[in-house]
């Protein structure tokens, strides 16, 4: 029974994942992918202990590719996952039940202490897209963020 409802469990993160990081399947307004030869411009984020995303909130234009270094200055582990408000709650409460869960979506970055990386997104429509730190408790804590895009 445990099996079949971390099965479960997988492939509804799975679902998460797909839905934010494809073209805009339904309707999600996030964007896609972005292509490292057509980024106008770098981000860097950093991640802390605090809970805090510095900066919590980014600008930029409909249309525009945009690289995002992400550094964790932290102690413990942190990631930046980009999404919809709804998709993060549900894939916090999640992350809630299954803290192990690994996930390989390119809208996320998940990085142990002191590590970087990167994502590449392209925002594909304008309004807001969300981002937040899906470890137990850490969006609960206020680890979110947003980009609002014109």
């Amino acid at each position: 029974m445990e099996a079949a409802r971390i099965g479960l469990a997988l492939a509804l993160a799975a679902g998460c994942g797909y839905v934010a990081a494809h073209d805009d399947p339904h309707g999600t307004g996030i964007g896609k992918p972005g292509e490292a030869s057509n980024v106008s411009r770098t981000i860097d984020v950093a991640m802390s202990d605090t809970m805090r995303f510095a900066p919590s909130e980014i600008r930029v234009r409909k249309g525009e590719t945009i690289r995002f270094v992400v550094t964790n200055a932290g102690k413990v582990k942190h990631e930046m996952v980009l999404g919809t408000a709804s998709d993060l709650r549900k894939h916090a409460e999640l992350m809630k039940k299954y803290p192990e869960m690994h996930h390989e979506d390119p809208n996320h970055m998940s990085l142990d202490p002191g590590r970087s990386g990167e994502i590449v997104w392209q925002f594909t429509e304008s309004g807001v897209v969300e981002f937040a730190c899906l470890q137990p408790g850490h969006f609960d804590a206020g680890m979110k963020g947003r980009i609002v895009v014109r």
